[in-house]
């Protein structure tokens, strides 16, 4: 989502697009009704509405405006109604979720599919669909002496920073801060120390007050290339006691800065950092939580995919839930999780571990005055409705109250929360509308929506000795593992301390341990086929703690969407942000007299890649993820270094089961080799390091591999079995002189001849080649399938 100020006209925001609104009346006509001004109305949700490509949309006059036939045409613009453009990109009048002022808020026409595989317990699954906004908090945009401050602001913005590089660009291009060809993202970087600039500009910019930086950024958020020469006099304090105050207004508001919470400090305080002025949340539509069914499909056999898209299979989820089992830690804070008081004012409510308050319980709730009112007004309403004396019910739940267990509150309160995307029905549809109508996607046609990135989740924890729990915090904000690295943990799934769980350990492969009724090996083989057949990038943030010093709690894994969604599809790619230092291989190291194998990290994220992806939130993105944090060796290395061998040694133990029951012969070459090394740390006399090894995982060879053409032949077997068997039910059904009338009614007879020609097509040598670029079916369940399992069976 985007900030678009107090007037936005799509050609001057993004002028590569060509969609018309004539294009939209014979793609989704049938959707809209059409007004004579020149725009139209959804049929099925009155307040989305579409507007020509020409539309100037203006917040002060509260106007949308446009030419039909050289008419001039204008509406009112209704904060009640989204405006959606041709190109899908939807345009809406937005109060902000702290502070109280309108603003323009532009919504991309695609959003980016991010799925969470393979997440511990506490890892993170549902905060990466949770929205962020009640985690921002509200403040004042502070000033300390608002003359000075405004001097001071304009011989910054009257600088010229050419001289700031130590190796100079070869062409100097000279822009202001002020220049509308800058981007305030630009200017967060240009005022924030780099190894890029000279000793002399960095030690210059550390003598800017913070307070006078944040004044530059909201002078570059307001600004209006007409004030040139005359920006001061839209800002401005008010006397207070006779005195300049030190709370700024614009156009005589008051400005509010937005703040969001990164972690603790040691004493339990909240790290809060300030948004950039420009930070709008991300809408978030939850496609999944805990379980997922997804497949995997060769995309040069779909149409109307994403502009650009490269990958040469796609991976498609969907949920297999109705409602999500939602354990909300930071609801203890009465007012902070509102989506969970909301959920808490249901009548239909499933919770467990929660303390079932009774009325004497809820009358001392709301009682206590300073705790009641930080509850949302709902929540408050409903224990006042159940305090009330036509109530007969004895007892009540609130989302702040868990159960009491051993004289303490539970960490583990439970409730069932019901899906969000399936409550918001308008967010759904405009999110299909917006891509359908971006791709240029007919009605008819199913608007197709991929991974488009694969963000995983840890759960790290400081050790404590006390409770027998090792160290398992080694881990930064973010890492990127390739294959190897990766199915190493994918295999122990080693989750830290949690309240999930009753202690740190192993989750089984893929963390599906407790529910999986295959052999773990059969998922792994089908896990790594996926990758390597979609060649996505596996990133995983941390949850818990970042080293033994910073607790973080879910605080980064509700930041890693924001981030991704902010992200190009090129910056999405591993071999892009390595490529650029965006990201730092962990190499193996020696302490002690020891080898330390913190190579099994893969990459972490670097200081540059906090300036320019974390600087699209935050005014100052250096100081919320600080260089302890990035490298938590440099929090103690002896607490890294156990952290990094108990990975290291579950990894070893884990796979040795795999040799234990015999399934290591199931696994494919690539997998077996893998849990070789984690075994026995060698593999036909190769580590993980050897070029042999890693080249077993090479994405654009996977298809031309005959264990892979195994699985495809499999996979033909089955079908052809299964198909067979459809065949010969429907043909004893017909044959059935008492079945005639029912056959008839079912349509049995066309039904069967479908089926004959699908067999037909699966028998043929064209079929295999059909099946190429899917995960196909794994020789082991093939070989022992039998005439039980085949029955209703569909091979996938």
């Amino acid at each position: 989502r985007y900030d678009l100020g107090e007037e936005f006209h799509l050609s001057d925001f993004v002028k590569e697009v060509n969609h018309t609104f004539a294009e939209v009346t014979q793609l989704c006509g049938d959707l809209m009704d059409f007004q004579p001004e020149g725009y139209a109305i959804d049929k099925r949700f009155p307040n989305i509405q579409y507007i020509p490509e020409d539309s100037s949309v203006r917040l002060r006059e509260q106007s949308i405006s446009w030419s039909r036939e050289g008419v001039a045409q204008r509406i009112r613009l209704s904060p009640d109604i989204t405006y959606v453009l041709p190109s899908g990109y939807k345009v809406s009048m937005v109060r902000r979720s702290v502070g109280g002022h309108w603003r323009l808020v532009g919504n991309a026409a695609e959003g980016v599919f991010c799925h969470k595989p393979c997440t511990v317990s506490g890892g993170g699954k549902s905060e990466i669909s949770k929205s962020i906004r009640d985690a921002i908090l509200a403040g004042p945009v502070f000033v300390a002496d608002f003359q000075g401050d405004m001097a001071s602001a304009e011989k910054i913005l009257q600088r010229d920073f050419s001289d700031r590089f130590k190796n100079p660009p070869d062409v100097k291009r000279g822009r202001g801060i002020l220049d509308e060809r800058r981007s305030l993202g630009s200017v967060i970087k240009l005022l924030t120390p780099s190894r890029a600039y000279t000793d002399e500009y960095n030690e210059w910019l550390g003598t800017i007050p913070m307070h006078v930086r944040d004044l530059i950024f909201t002078v570059k958020r307001f600004y209006q290339s007409e004030w040139e020469g005359d920006w001061g006099r839209h800002f401005s304090v008010d006397a207070v006691n006779g005195h300049p105050g030190k709370e700024l207004k614009y156009k005589h508001q008051k400005l509010v800065a937005q703040y969001l919470r990164v972690g603790f400090t040691g004493d339990g305080l909240w790290r809060t950092f300030t948004l950039r002025k420009d930070f709008i949340p991300s809408v978030k539509l939850q496609r999944e939580d805990d379980i997922s069914a997804s497949t995997v499909l060769p995309s040069s056999d779909l149409p109307y995919l994403k502009k650009g898209e490269h990958r040469p299979s796609l991976k498609f989820a969907t949920n297999c839930e109705y409602r999500f089992f939602q354990r909300p830690d930071d609801a203890v804070l009465r007012g902070y999780d509102k989506n969970a008081e909301a959920d808490f004012c249901r009548q239909n409510l499933f919770a467990s571990n929660y303390h079932p308050l009774s009325r004497r319980e809820a009358r001392d709730e709301v009682d206590d005055a300073l705790q009641f009112g930080q509850y949302t007004a709902k929540l408050q309403e409903v224990f006042r409705g159940f305090l009330d004396d036509s109530n007969r019910r004895e007892f009540m739940a609130s989302s702040a109250l868990p159960r009491i267990v051993d004289g303490k509150p539970t960490k583990n309160p439970r409730y069932l929360q019901n899906r969000p995307d399936v409550e918001d029905a308008k967010g759904r549809y405009l999110a299909n509308i917006g891509t359908r109508l971006y791709r240029r996607v007919p009605l008819g046609q199913a608007v197709l929506n991929p991974v488009d990135a694969v963000l995983a989740g840890r759960r790290n924890n400081p050790a404590n000795a006390q409770s027998g729990i090792r160290a398992l915090a080694v881990y930064g904000p973010i890492h990127y593992q390739e294959l190897p690295e990766l199915f190493m943990d994918f295999v122990s799934s080693l989750t830290g301390k949690s309240p999930s769980t009753t202690g740190a350990g192993s989750e089984g492969a893929l963390t599906k341990g407790p529910f999986n009724a295959l052999l773990p090996v059969v998922d792994l083989n089908i896990a790594l086929v996926s990758y390597m057949l979609t060649s996505d990038d596996c990133f995983t943030s941390a949850a818990g703690y970042i080293g033994p010093k910073y607790r973080v709690n879910h605080d980064i894994s509700l930041l890693i969407p924001e981030l991704w969604a902010r992200m190009s599809a090129r910056e999405r790619r591993a071999d892009y942000l390595i490529r650029e230092e965006y990201l730092e291989k962990v190499d193996d190291f020696d302490h002690a007299g020891r080898s330390i194998l913190a190579g099994r990290l893969g990459y972490r994220i670097t200081s540059r890649f906090v300036l320019d992806f974390f600087g699209r939130i935050f005014t100052n993105p250096d100081s919320v993820i600080p260089e302890d944090m990035l490298k938590p060796e440099l929090q103690g290395i002896d607490d890294y270094v156990d952290g990094v061998n108990n990975i290291v040694e579950t990894q070893q133990r884990i796979a040795g089961h795999y040799f234990e029951d015999g399934s290591i012969d199931d696994a494919i070459p690539p997998l077996r080799a893998l849990l070789h090394i984690m075994a026995h740390g060698e593999f036909e006399g190769k580590t993980v390091a050897d070029p042999e090894i890693r080249s077993l995982f090479d994405c654009e060879k996977v298809r031309g591999q005959h264990w892979y053409q195994d699985r495809l032949k499999a996979k033909q077997v089955r079908d052809v079995r299964y198909l067979e068997n459809q065949a010969a039910y429907m043909k004893t059904f017909l044959e059935k002189e008492t079945h005639r009338e029912e056959a008839g009614r079912l349509g049995l007879a066309k039904r069967l001849s479908k089926v004959e020609d699908e067999l037909t097509f699966a028998m043929s040598s064209d079929y295999i080649g059909s099946l190429d670029g899917t995960i196909g079916l794994d020789c082991s369940l093939e070989q022992s399938g039998t005439a039980e399992g085949d029955k209703g069976e569909d091979g996938s």
